[in-house]
């Protein structure tokens, strides 16, 4: 084994699972809300009749085949989404971003008491294993959990999947940036430093890889890969291909009365032109590196200070979306479609409100998508109806929790998580309806991200670089993969 503990691969064991490593203090022993779990256990033909009923336009029929859609590689989400409305009082669940091998369960609380490995044992059983069995991976065969954070939920991923196979599983730290001696690619295989100095090659490794995925990880590999890397630049880490992504299939279900509903976005935009789209959008913009992930290089813009503070910065990447603001009704920004703002929190005995977002994970199954875990998270500040001179718009926009610190570790800030539980929900002001709207609009991008992996991969199972290429001309970005590969 490596000395250095970030470098160091662990061996999990069957039966070493235990609750107390694998969830925020504040969720283990959480009550989950009722109708969180009875949403959680709800028929996917119960929400379709349920949907149809709201939504007379869409047919039954379609709704039932696209809840139903078997993913090729993309088949684990966590979307993120804001309730809106607008001056009318129509609601929406309008969908911020998808994110491939999302973060959830230590945020979860059990839906059942008796299950004590929770949401981390359904996505390993109905999800992570038939995609296993799917690609005849044999029952010795090494299984890998590969990660660069977040060990606190993926030492219990590691751990289920030790109990569900019956057999070690080895966790894989592979950080960005850094040297991962311990880790090498060798016919094709991933293969990982064991004991004793041996190299393993690993059959199949479910990825909790999230930064720069592509600079470490190649695009073929003959290991089998949960997440394989082509679903985070179609879209689950890329914010500009997933917007294309989502375009081509509100396209396609147009004509079913559905759509992804996300803000107003410019895409491929050079820093020079960033200026005339915030103004384009009334002064109100939100400015994002497409390919960065945890709160990073996301940027709300409401005044000339702020956009001034961001021209002012150096970035490493050429290519940049604009999207609308969502924020005041006082102060969003002006789209096409009309102005849209923060439902946000009920107000507190303050009379406060925060803005909040909700990350709903899904997962494929052989029966279909399922939810899996939900979690919410707020602004450090109340959203207010003026803004003063000197106000920072992310603090009462900025919802993510995790930041990096200085000496470059992640932390997280869980005063601002919002559980699922009997006390926390409720102050959401969401209802079943909301939560079934949230899941429609999680499978509609999952699925549109998962038919953009499906076009960047030809034939013969290699990835379509130049097609890539035009639909993401960032030469920063193809660098890095063009290395990583």
């Amino acid at each position: 084994m490596i000395s250095d503990p970030s470098h160091t691969i662990k061996v999990v064991q069957p039966g070493s699972f235990a609750n107390h490593q694998h969830w925020y203090a504040k969720a283990l022993n959480a009550a989950i809300h009722p109708m969180i779990n009875f949403f959680l256990h709800l028929d996917n033909q119960l929400i379709i009749d349920r949907y149809c009923h709201l939504h007379p336009m869409v047919k039954s029929k379609r709704l039932k085949e696209i809840l139903a859609y078997q993913p090729e590689y993309y088949r684990w989400a966590g979307a993120d989404l804001i309730n809106v409305t607008n001056a009318r009082g129509r609601r929406q669940m309008v969908v911020i971003e998808n994110n491939s091998c999302p973060s959830g369960q230590k945020s979860m609380p059990l839906p059942l008491d008796h299950m004590e490995q929770g949401g981390y044992r359904d996505l390993m059983e109905k999800s992570f294993k038939p995609f296993c069995k799917a690609h005849k991976i044999p029952s010795h065969a090494t299984l890998a959990v590969l990660y660069d954070k977040n060990i606190m939920e993926n030492s219990g991923y590691a751990a289920v999947m030790a109990d569900v196979f019956k057999r070690p599983v080895y966790l894989v730290p592979f950080h960005d940036e850094e040297e991962n001696p311990h880790v090498r690619f060798r016919n094709d295989f991933i293969e990982i430093l064991t004991a004793g100095q041996q190299w393993k090659p690993v059959a199949a490794a479910f990825r909790y890889v999230t930064q720069k995925p592509w600079s470490r990880i190649p695009l073929y590999t003959a290991t089998k890969i949960y997440n394989p890397v082509v679903a985070c630049l179609a879209g689950g880490r890329n914010k500009l291909i997933a917007s294309k992504a989502y375009d081509s299939y509100n396209k396609e279900i147009k004509k079913h009365g559905l759509k992804i509903r996300t803000p107003e976005t410019i895409r491929d935009v050079t820093k020079e032109k960033i200026p005339h789209w915030v103004k384009h959008f009334g002064g109100q913009a939100v400015i994002k590196v497409p390919y960065s992930n945890a709160g990073q290089g996301v940027f709300t813009i409401v005044n000339e200070a702020e956009l001034k503070a961001f021209m002012d910065m150096d970035f490493e990447y050429a290519r940049f979306i604009v999207q609308s603001l969502i924020g005041n009704y006082l102060w969003s920004s002006k789209t096409s479609a009309g102005k849209f703002f923060h439902l946000g929190t009920i107000p507190d005995t303050k009379g406060e409100t925060y803005v909040f977002d909700l990350r709903m994970m899904i997962c494929a199954t052989p029966k279909g998508f399922r939810p899996i875990s939900i979690y919410s998270r707020r602004a450090e500040k109340p959203l207010s109806n003026v803004l003063q001179t000197g106000d920072h718009s992310w603090d009462m926009l900025g919802t993510n929790l995790s930041h990096r610190s200085d000496a470059g570790d992640w932390t997280t800030d869980t005063n601002r998580l919002i559980l699922m539980d009997r006390r926390d929900f409720n102050k959401l002001g969401l209802g079943l309806d909301d939560l079934i709207e949230a899941y429609i609009q999680s499978v509609l991008s999952t699925i549109a991200i998962d038919l953009m992996s499906k076009k960047l991969i030809n034939s013969k199972g290699k990835f379509r670089a130049k097609l890539f290429s035009e639909l993401n001309d960032d030469p920063y970005l193809l660098n890095e993969i063009y290395q990583g590969t």
